[in-house]
């Protein structure tokens, strides 16, 4: 006999396992590499001129970024060095990652590559991403028939 679940339980425990087996994962590679595909963590907001890229890089020095633009999309990658410590010393617990990174992310719409802009300030990446002329809305007059 066929037996039926809720379907409920059955994303629930889906949703368990994802979790457990990314926990398997990041606790292995834990202090060492970035395993994240969202680091760095990013906020992204538009309108109709451009839009802004901000995103979260503690312990990231500026020239460790390297920052690609293609037609649709703006890739960051990088570099984050662990911390110096003397050689005797013994982490009794090491939580920050270290590695290098990289995360591509799809731009809802065309740049002016010759005019995008990106600042570094304490620790955070902003990225202003202009809007091509050719991809912004147009207006249309309406002329009487004749």
């Amino acid at each position: 006999m066929l037996r039926r679940y809720p379907r409920t339980n059955l994303w629930r425990e889906m949703g368990q396992l994802q979790r457990e087996m990314n926990r398997l994962f990041d606790s292995s590679q834990q202090g060492r590499l970035f395993t994240s595909p969202s680091y760095p963590a990013i906020n992204l907001w538009t309108n109709e001129d451009g839009q802004v890229i901000s995103a979260e890089m503690p312990g990231v020095r500026m020239q460790d970024i390297d920052i690609s633009l293609t037609a649709d999309a703006l890739s960051l990658s990088g570099t984050r060095h662990p911390d110096e410590v003397a050689r005797d010393a013994h982490f009794h617990r090491q939580e920050r990652s270290y590695g290098t990174f990289s995360r591509t992310i799809q731009l809802p719409f065309m740049v002016d590559p010759d005019k995008v802009e990106a600042n570094f300030k304490n620790g955070v990446l902003t990225i202003w991403l202009p809007r091509a002329e050719a991809d912004k809305p147009k207006t249309i007059a309406i002329k009487p028939g004749k």
